[in-house]
């Protein structure tokens, strides 16, 4: 039981289609970078802060990307106000977006008018809705989306993933929420006793798999579809759900059937349930890389958690590959390609809490790169076009979801109120 603490509070971290004028193109290393201007337009006086709402969040949008210089208009305008390109072009400007929102008996609708200041025309003219008015953020997101793609720079579409994320209420007790990625849509799916380590079901992200503790770990797969909260399997020591192959039909564990945590290979069509690890000591939180060929995974087999990867067949004597040569407390890792993402202890603090950081480390060279200084960062997340993290942080009694945007410098936090997040999937 000793061992099964200290895998959960250690290795799981409780410490466009249209054609673009060449004057856009998007340079990120020299920051030649398009200058929108994001105007609200308004219209009814009762609509303008809901409206106001979107606005604020797709200039936010827009400078969390990385591709763009942001402008904000200050006043709401007209909707009839003509555009003035010649005094635009004066200005330097090279898009402008304007947006109009409304609440409406089918939820809310929002508008995009985006012109392209250089070319004299009209950009894109798109409507957006959703049948939820809390669920505005995605509408922004969304445009955000479909602006970054006129430009032609490199994709953001997971800025409309949704996060599943499990925090602490109280002693004991921990929630499920949905959220988006700045935590402004949150929204509550599963309460009541311990809820953790939510991992979506899917790509399309209408199912996910947690674990609740109940007369022992209980693995349960809830579709958000349909509100089937369906019990999996159970088992003793531990249980916690850490991947999900691209056809669904396999999810990779952490059990401790008998007080010794390893990693196994749950079949969804036939029940079966093998297992990949066999070493003596604490192999958990196993992650399909190689096109699924491996499965990378964190152990203690050095004496301290370090990053380690077997074939998908499972482990035999002489087929464990050490994956992270730097730092010597790495307990949580992530991978795309060539890259690895890992958290590690940086501080060895008895009564204080420690710190962890976060690395980027290449699997074909000496390459590594620090991608955090401070406080607590921990179970970092590849997009999948690995050009964006999210992760875990904890710092001053205050959780967060942080985003590193690696290509451009940029890391972001979007701080939890009330609650302490335990993990996360998005």
């Amino acid at each position: 039981m000793k061992k099964i603490v200290f895998v959960l509070m250690s290795l799981f971290g409780l410490a466009c289609a249209n054609g673009v004028d060449a004057t856009l193109e998007v340079v990120k290393k020299f920051g030649n970078l398009p200058n929108i201007l994001v105007q609200n337009v308004g219209s009814d006086y009762f609509e303008r802060e809901f409206s106001q709402r979107i606005f604020k969040m797709l200039i936010a949008d827009l400078k969390v990307t990385g591709h763009f210089t942001v402008q904000e208009e200050k006043e709401v305008i007209s909707s009839e106000m003509l555009v003035n390109f010649d005094e635009y072009r004066k200005n330097k400007i090279d898009l402008v977006a304007r947006i109009k929102a409304e609440k409406s008996e089918s939820g809310v609708i929002a508008r995009l008018h985006l012109y392209d200041v250089n070319s004299g025309l009209v950009a894109l003219s798109k409507e957006y809705k959703n049948m939820q008015q809390e669920t505005y953020p995605f509408l922004a997101h969304k445009m955000a989306i479909d602006i970054n793609a006129y430009i032609k720079a490199p994709s953001v579409d997971w800025m409309e993933r949704m996060v599943i994320l499990a925090y602490y209420t109280k002693p004991g007790e921990s929630d499920i929420i949905m959220s988006d990625y700045t935590l402004t849509y949150k929204k509550k799916v599963i309460s009541g006793g311990l809820n953790i380590f939510p991992k979506w079901a899917n790509a399309a992200q209408n199912a996910f798999y947690y674990t609740k503790y109940l007369d022992k770990p209980t693995l349960f797969k809830f579709d958000l579809g349909t509100g089937q909260n369906k019990k999996m399997f159970d088992s003793s020591g531990m249980l916690v759900a850490s991947d999900v192959s691209n056809d669904e039909n396999k999810i990779l564990v952490t059990m401790a059937p008998n007080e010794q945590p390893d990693i196994f290979m749950y079949d969804i069509t036939n029940g079966a349930l093998k297992r990949l690890t066999k070493y003596s000591g604490i192999d958990v939180s196993g992650n399909f890389i190689d096109n699924e060929e491996r499965v990378m995974f964190i152990s203690d087999r050095l004496g301290y958690p370090n990053v380690f990867a077997i074939p998908a067949s499972g482990e035999v004597s002489g087929n464990v590959e050490q994956m992270v040569f730097h730092g010597r407390n790495n307990n949580a890792a992530n991978a795309n390609g060539n890259y690895i993402v890992y958290s590690s202890r940086e501080s060895n603090e008895e009564f204080d809490r420690n710190t962890f950081n976060l690395y980027l480390v290449s699997t074909k060279s000496d390459f590594i790169r620090r991608l955090s200084a401070n406080g607590v960062n921990q179970l970092p997340r590849f997009s999948k076009d690995g050009e964006t993290i999210m992760y875990i942080k904890h710092e001053a009694n205050q959780s967060a979801l942080g985003i590193i945007r690696l290509n451009y410098n940029k890391t972001l936090l979007f701080p939890l109120q009330g609650g302490v997040i335990q993990s996360m999937d998005w």
